[in-house]
């Protein structure tokens, strides 16, 4: 039976770029995927576009990444943003849009699968679709690949890159963290990351309402867990929007309970200048109703919520006291909404949690309890926000095993 240089659990962004670069090397290398296809949960990123990194600095990329920076300095260094952009763009042609993401030129990601594809097949790697793995012990120096298919392929390494549990549907299940566990390796509780947040009280009647330039805080106890500036929405449950996604993945290992959404409508004005508006706009606005005058101020579709959240009469602007104008106040710079949970991880973009860091080499991406034996991308304890970030994280991280897996 044939022993292969290198098995490759999961046909994702990792495990494609430890193929194509094991291959190029010259290992004899297998990649086993259970889809159909491979990068499935490629074909989903960026709404089916593939933003596929981002055109920044390293630095940047270190400072987008919310667990896992340190570990993966080195990776990012070995294969830089830079390196992911010359990469594709021998296959395909690029662009770069708002906030330095970079997509295929066509806005299809089945583009960069097949670019994949095409690298794959010219470094000879051999693929297996619509392959299940059950097990995967090792014996003296082998590996052994049990598969539903009945099939058994030995290797002298292998790399587990089955991503996370975000997007079962695209097969992240969660079992790279059975076989890295069987392997004696710790698994850091699996959280949902870039997901948005349930709220306890009944927002449907503003669903769909989207905020700009707004600044959302997650309070507890009067301590600030997270803030963010920029732009959300509200969904029929909760909240979403970029600025919510980011702060979920900061407060996702956090003991929620009691914990606020503060949102501040006027963040550029404070308390004070707000004030010193409204004396100014009132008698301007002092025929109008508080409804009509507050349409000045928010959007008009949460002028009734906010109306009535607040228990305020509509009445004319010139009969408003100044208890009424400090309530106001107070709501437009400080609209509390109490915090239910975070979202199921299955609506989550990144799995946050994973394969233990400590116990993985972050110059070679081996483990240090197994030797030959390589984790990549999402199953890894790491991730990062929006914006390309995640994926370069994957193409980094196989890279390196590909470059660092032994040849016989």
């Amino acid at each position: 039976m044939k022993v292969y240089d290198l098995i490759i659990i999961g046909a994702g962004a990792s495990g494609c770029l430890a193929g194509i670069q094991a291959g190029r090397r010259g290992a004899s290398v297998l990649l086993i995927e259970k889809n159909e296809k491979i990068g499935k949960k490629i074909y989903i990123t960026g709404k089916g576009r593939c933003n596929l990194t981002n055109d920044s600095s390293i630095q940047t990329h270190l400072q987008n990444i919310i667990r896992g920076s340190k570990f993966m300095n080195s990776a990012i260094r070995k294969f830089s943003p830079q390196d992911t952009i010359t990469l594709i763009e021998n296959y395909i042609p690029l662009k770069v849009e708002h906030g330095n993401r970079v997509f295929p030129a066509s806005d299809k990601s089945s583009d960069v699968i097949s670019a994949l594809n095409k690298m794959l097949y010219d470094a000879g790697v051999e693929i297996k679709l619509n392959t299940n793995v059950n097990k995967i012990y090792k014996d003296n120096d082998l590996f052994y690949i049990q598969c539903e298919n009945g099939f058994t392929y030995q290797s002298y390494s292998v790399l587990i890159a089955t991503g996370g549990k975000s997007y079962s549907a695209t097969g992240s299940n969660g079992d790279g963290y059975i076989f890295a566990k069987n392997f004696g390796h710790n698994i850091v509780e699996i959280k949902p990351a870039l997901v948005p947040i349930l709220l306890k009280e009944d927002v449907k009647s503003i669903e769909g309402l989207s905020l700009k330039f707004v600044q959302a805080s997650v309070v507890k106890d009067g301590k600030i867990l997270a803030s963010e500036f920029g732009e959300m929405l509200f969904t029929n449950n909760g909240v979403s929007g970029p600025i919510i996604l980011t702060i979920s993945s900061k407060i996702n290992r956090q003991d929620l309970n009691g914990a606020i959404l503060r949102i501040d409508f006027k963040p550029r004005l404070t308390e004070e200048e707000l004030n010193s508006k409204f004396l100014r706009e009132f008698s301007q606005y002092s025929k109008s109703s508080l409804t009509t005058y507050l349409k000045t101020l928010l959007p008009n579709s949460i002028v009734q919520y906010f109306i009535d959240k607040y228990k305020l009469e509509n009445k004319k602007m010139s009969e408003i006291t100044k208890q009424e104008r400090n309530i106001l106040i107070n709501g437009l710079k400080k609209f509390d909404l109490s915090i239910k949970l975070l979202d199921n991880i299955e609506k989550a973009i990144i799995t946050s949690g994973g394969v233990d860091l400590n116990e993985v080499s972050s110059t070679t991406f081996e483990s240090k309890l197994v030797n030959n034996l390589y984790f990549s991308g999402e199953v890894l304890d790491i991730d990062a926000l929006t914006g390309g970030f995640n994926l370069q994280i994957a193409f980094s991280s196989g890279y390196v095993v590909g470059e660092s897996v032994r040849l016989k």
